[in-house]
């Protein structure tokens, strides 16, 4: 197991583990299942990446509405890190202005810790030209398991 990863908490339901644990400026330290990102709401995007072939369909959640049901107002940045502990600070803005999604597969097959998982932030560059700037790869944070909001 990786030094700092992710503890395997069970849910509310003591079957599925936490994937993703947000804390910070946030009124308590947030954990989210699965099933409980999936109960906020299913999106997919059709999208290319500098590290996928061709154009793919991701399915996750809206990002914004996971930093909404942790009770935290869309304003600021977060710091998003990896189990690899690989950090990207975020403008929350990015989640307003963009259907920005924390993926949890590709073309309908989950992510695993040895291929980008638990979750992968992913944007629409696709149908945003403005999003293909390379510039901006660094945000596309892989092996998702923590947002802090400073």
């Amino acid at each position: 197991m990786l030094a700092g990863a992710l503890p395997v908490v069970a849910s509310r339901a003591e079957t599925e583990p936490v994937v993703l644990e947000i804390n910070g400026r946030v009124p308590a330290s947030r954990r989210f299942t699965l099933a409980d990102l999936s109960a906020l709401g299913i999106t997919h995007i059709r999208t290319s990446t500098l590290w996928t072939d061709g154009i793919r369909d991701f399915e996750g959640v809206l990002a914004r509405k996971v930093i909404e049901a942790a009770g935290v107002p869309l304003t600021g940045k977060v710091v998003a890190r990896g189990l690899n502990d690989y950090t990207a600070t975020i403008p929350l803005s990015d989640f307003l202005d963009y259907d920005v999604i924390l993926a949890w597969s590709m073309d309908g097959v989950p992510f695993t810790r040895r291929d980008k998982g638990p979750l992968w932030i992913v944007y629409p560059r696709g149908a945003h030209a403005e999003l293909a700037d390379e510039r901006l790869e660094h945000r596309w944070v892989w092996q998702l398991a923590w947002l802090t909001l400073p």
